[in-house]
């Protein structure tokens, strides 16, 4: 008989809005792969329009899809929600938090109307939706950890948003931790035993298998690369969890020994104008291009262009953009913070904080070719070890342990 889930999570790409949204699709397109069943819960607010009653993903492979009527979707912050009810016309609660219960009132009901064995939500705001779903049904609830609010709020925490992670992490039956660097704090910050906590790294999916660069407009990448110039990547939301604005730092003093560097940021976020006014500020406007969100092909190419991607979060539970990078060949730097880190060999890495080492690397990359290609080579053969199917299969055996139980 095959495992059913009930699943809670947040936005199918194309229409995603981060890393959250590949990370839901990768895995679940792999777990229906091998066999497993899907109901997905899904706002409808993420893009898939009209009724939708499933998609097909293979030939045989069916997930099931409920759209909510909600005004939910990643990395939405409190004011972020107010402004957004403020637009539209409809019965959704007062604030964020009002919303979010609204949403576990709607995942009792789909709970009470589906068949399934194992109920598996992603992030904070669909876990009341999971402990809803297991209140009415007695089925064990999986909690996915994809970020903490000790990630999300740079040191400023919301305490009722902890409290709604805190209560989803002691109740749940399993905890997956996207890796070793989120697990520890989960730990330390919230109290809960190790033993209750499974690592399953994120995976990746190859763009092709030609990794030649791929340089065209609209970006002008062709008539940079021509000139000689090298090019440094960031790749993200433009918040503090993120560390856009370390980046601009060290990009400043990069360019006082290799002036013909230019550096590519996509993404968008919150701090987008300040960073803007910082690179005025820094004197580097006219080295710094604002690519905004991107995705496929476009994405594909600045991948393909550049000469070193940078990850400088302050606190990156995974980093999925690494994988991506280096799945095209680009040699990658990544924050010490970050939970990639501890999971890759071929990758540069150093402290979010320290400006200088974090300068002194992009330098030996763009002027030693050696470690250039080193880094390239090494990290395009071990990124293809991250697979979405490896972390379906270790989130298989977490459901049959479950159901067995």
């Amino acid at each position: 008989m095959k495992t059913r889930v009930l699943m809670f999570g947040w936005e199918f790409p194309p229409y995603n809005s981060g890393g959250l949204g590949v990370a839901c699709h990768g895995l679940t397109k792999a777990l229906v792969s091998q066999d497993i069943t899907i109901t997905f819960v899904l706002p409808k607010r993420m893009g898939l329009k009209g009724d939708i009653p499933h998609i097909l993903f293979a030939d045989d492979d069916i997930l099931n899809i409920h759209q909510i009527d909600t005004l939910l979707y990643p990395y939405i912050t409190s004011s972020k929600y107010i402004d957004e009810r403020q637009s539209i016309k409809g019965g959704y609660g007062k604030n964020l938090f009002d919303e979010v219960y609204r949403y576990a009132l709607h995942a009792r009901r789909i709970a009470q109307q589906e068949q399934f064995d194992i109920i598996h939500a992603h992030e904070w705001l669909s876990f009341p939706a999971g402990l809803a779903a297991k209140s009415v049904s007695g089925k064990p609830l999986i909690v996915h950890v994809h970020a903490t609010e000790y990630d999300r709020s740079g040191g400023n925490i919301n305490p009722m948003v902890f409290n709604i992670e805190w209560e989803a992490l002691q109740k749940a039956d399993e905890i997956i931790a996207v890796s070793e660097y989120t697990k520890q704090i989960i730990i330390d910050q919230y109290g809960i035993s190790p033993n209750k906590i499974t690592v399953v790294h994120n995976g990746v999916t190859p763009f092709d298998d030609n990794r030649q660069p791929l340089i065209d407009k609209p970006f002008s990448l062709a008539e940079l690369k021509q000139s000689g110039a090298k090019i440094v990547l960031f790749v993200g939301r433009l918040t503090l969890q993120k560390g856009p604005d370390y980046f601009l730092q060290a990009a400043k003093k990069v360019l006082e020994f290799e002036p013909n560097t230019y550096f590519l940021i996509a993404g968008s976020g919150d701090m987008e104008r300040e960073l803007i006014e910082k690179t005025a500020q820094l004197g580097i406007s006219d080295k710094v291009f604002f690519t905004g969100f991107l995705r496929g092909e476009d994405l594909k190419k600045v991948y393909r262009s550049a000469d070193l991607f940078v990850l400088s979060s302050v606190s990156e539970p995974f980093g999925i953009t690494t994988l991506e990078s280096m799945i095209n060949g680009t040699p990658v730097l990544v924050s010490k913070q970050s939970g990639v880190a501890g999971a890759l060999q071929h990758a540069l890495k150093v402290d979010f904080w320290d400006i200088d080492e974090m300068a002194n690397k992009m330098l030996a990359v763009l002027m030693y070719r050696p470690l250039m290609q080193s880094l390239s080579e090494n990290g395009y053969q071990e990124a293809q070890k991250f697979t979405w199917q490896q972390a379906a299969e270790k989130c298989i055996r977490i459901y049959e342990r479950l159901v067995k139980n």
